[in-house]
């Protein structure tokens, strides 16, 4: 993991904590949720104000996150909503913070000023105990107040300040003037500079947890599903369908029925060939590196060459998508591939819907040798699998996130996952809301299948 943290892959964008003043409030903050503080004078933190080094120091990687659920956070900057979420046990976490933060900057910059500002994703779920408790959850609010109570006391003030315009004689009430008077000390003057922060309620209908080996669970689609990524779960579950990743065919209908996926080939604005050729580079990296050969620094036409060499040695994984690219590119024999065929998963990437990010980090853990997708959708996996990989394949990964991926991030997600607005000019948002919105465009994909609307135009 070492080659991962230096070269920026791993704990990068963390926000450092090295002042003293910083780590005072960061003390007092984590007094105040969990009851105890660090001895350390120099760590660093996520966006949840989470920080390995003391998690480390605590013996305790979930110190901010007692059994998994609710989430609880330490903001002493909003520099923090650039920063990742480490440990994430819930898919949506990081988008809920990140948007609390930037519909909250004004005021949470000028709080975190003079104090930390600490708080508590909170839903009506404390243990999750069995997968059933899963689908107890679907609402998650934030509490967040300064370590010195401002919030509170400012909306105490308000309800003074409310008592002494509405009351008669409240002029003469000198018990009512010196509660204002105090309170006022510690908020400031809240007619001017008012101290609110917006607290809005996020949906949780859709979303990856990483309990019980973690779970996708599809509630806000017309047809619902579970999907394990390990054993199904046992007991009685309020859904009737449930999968696990063995079962190709089912999960493959059950994102055609809700199109939630489309062809890579066949979507707008890409460059599909070019996105299938990569993919097929990193399936030869790793069908090489586990004959032994160096990879190291290898550029992409040395790569190619080297693939053709050993060409006995390719996955069917790699023949597949070789014959979609050369059907992209030349207009040969359309490859009849089915959801059973290896490479079926690595042809596809989430439609254009509110959860196609889930989608995506669906889809990357069902093509775990394409390794971009991988560390960009699913980082948790990503990471579990590079403790297992041959050194010759960490070194080219690392190498090719560190060269290519990393040099313009935005640029590389734009081509492999972005989409142009609905035709109605309003872009889907960035965290599910409820039920998707339905899709002004036509779906790309017809119902008798991904690849049905694609022979048919090839007809035409």
């Amino acid at each position: 993991m070492k080659r991962l943290i230096q070269h920026g892959l791993m704990f990068g964008n963390l926000f450092h904590v090295a002042s003293p003043a910083l780590v005072e409030r960061y003390n007092r903050a984590l007094q105040h949720l969990t009851g105890k503080t660090t001895a350390l004078t120099d760590f660093h933190v996520d966006i949840s104000g989470y920080s390995p080094e003391i998690g480390d120091e605590q013996s305790d990687d979930l110190y901010l996150n007692h059994a998994g659920v609710n989430r609880q956070f330490i903001l002493l900057s909003t520099e923090q909503k650039r920063s990742p979420l480490l440990n994430e046990k819930f898919s949506v976490n990081r988008d809920i913070l990140r948007r609390f933060i930037t519909d909250n900057e004004r005021q949470l910059f000028a709080l975190t000023a003079t104090d930390a500002v600490a708080g508590e994703l909170v839903n009506s779920v404390f243990e999750i105990d069995t997968p059933a408790r899963l689908f107890d959850i679907h609402k998650i609010e934030i509490e967040a107040d300064t370590t010195k109570g401002t919030l509170r006391h400012a909306t105490h003030l308000g309800e003074l300040v409310d008592r002494f315009k509405g009351e008669d004689d409240a002029w003469f009430d000198d018990v009512l003037i010196a509660e204002m008077i105090s309170t006022a000390k510690q908020t400031g003057d809240i007619t001017r500079n008012p101290v609110k922060l917006k607290h809005e309620a996020f949906q949780q209908d859709n979303y990856w947890t990483a309990h019980f080996g973690g779970l996708y669970l599809f509630q806000a689609v017309e047809h619902p599903a579970m999907i394990a990524s390990g054993d199904k779960p046992v007991g009685e579950l309020p859904i009737k369908y449930v999968f696990d990743l063995a079962e190709r065919n089912r999960i493959a209908k059950f994102l055609d029925y809700n199109g939630l996926a489309e062809p890579v080939v066949k979507a707008r604005g890409v460059d599909g060939a070019a996105i299938l050729r990569q993919k097929m580079d990193f399936i030869a990296a790793d069908a090489l590196a586990a004959k032994g050969h160096d990879l190291t620094g290898l550029h992409r036409s040395k790569l190619r060459r080297l693939t053709a060499q050993h060409a006995q040695d390719l996955p069917p994984e790699y023949e597949g998508l070789a014959a979609m690219v050369r059907w992209a590119e030349s207009g040969g024999r359309w490859p009849k591939i089915s959801s059973d065929h290896p490479a079926y998963f690595y042809s596809l990437r989430a439609a254009d819907t509110p959860d196609r990010n889930l989608v995506n980090m669906l889809l990357a853990e069902l093509s775990p040798l394409d390794v971009r997708q991988l560390f960009i959708c699913h980082k948790t996996l990503f990471y579990q699998q590079y403790r297992s990989w041959s050194e010759q394949k960490k070194a080219y990964v690392v190498h090719f996130l560190a060269n290519e991926y990393a040099v313009d991030k935005a640029g590389a997600r734009d081509a492999l996952f972005g989409h142009e607005p609905d035709m109605s000019g309003e872009d889907a948002p960035e965290l599910p809301r409820g039920m998707p919105k339905v899709r002004s465009r036509e779906r790309m994909i017809d119902r008798v299948g991904p690849w049905g609307a694609v022979t048919r135009e090839r007809r035409r």
